[in-house]
């Protein structure tokens, strides 16, 4: 299943995060359905950044990651935006825990056609999110900066606002939405030359 599929559309932020906030405050006390509620609405998005990071690793990554959101539940205060940023503070850790032991560098993954040429970042963070739930945009974000890449990653992908995003990362606000404003226009470039190359290899193969 996609991610646009279990994540549900980017519209309605402020109802979807009602409805997570409202299920984590069952779980915290005690409601094993409500968790299970939780984990529905917000592990979809949570392992397509996780991909982002640590690519065909992501689901050992997650698992570790949810283990310790069990653990830690009834220390978490806030709402269900809160939540999100908290889910992915932790995901982030472990991702990061994993890379050391791993001792590489992330892999991180992409974006596909059809992502800026619009006037509103909404507008851009809506038609991205439609990109990014696709398991082949999943391999792309690589040549993206590191900083680029997850701020990308958690802004669409997790639906974060740029203060959740930025203290997830430890960095200003500016500083991230900086980055993600770089980073998608910089995949927009690549990612239109790397349409017409196919353009015009369809072109020639049609041709002979």
């Amino acid at each position: 299943m996609s991610v646009g599929e279990a994540g549900g559309p980017r519209g309605e932020p402020g109802r979807r995060d009602g409805e997570l906030g409202a299920a984590v405050e069952r779980a915290q006390g005690g409601d094993d359905a409500a968790f299970e509620a939780v984990y529905r609405m917000v592990h979809p998005r949570l392992l397509g950044y996780l991909r982002g990071l640590v690519g065909n690793e992501a689901e050992d990554v997650a698992s570790e990651a949810w283990l310790e959101i069990a653990r830690d539940l009834g220390r978490f205060k806030g709402d269900g935006a809160g939540f999100r940023g908290w889910s992915a503070t932790i995901a982030r850790h472990r991702a990061l825990d994993h890379l050391r032991r791993r001792r590489s560098r992330p892999v991180t993954s992409a974006l596909d056609p059809d992502l800026l040429d619009v006037p509103g970042p909404d507008d851009v963070y809506d038609q991205t999110f439609e990109v990014l739930s696709t398991e082949r945009a999943l391999r792309l974000v690589s040549t993206l900066p590191r900083d680029q890449a997850e701020a990308v990653l958690l802004r669409v992908v997790v639906g974060l606002d740029g203060p959740s995003a930025a203290r997830v990362l430890g960095k200003r606000p500016g500083a991230v939405c900086s980055a993600t404003s770089r980073g998608l226009k910089r995949l927009a470039r690549q990612l239109g030359a790397a349409e017409e190359t196919r353009a015009e290899a369809l072109t020639l193969r049609r041709s002979i």
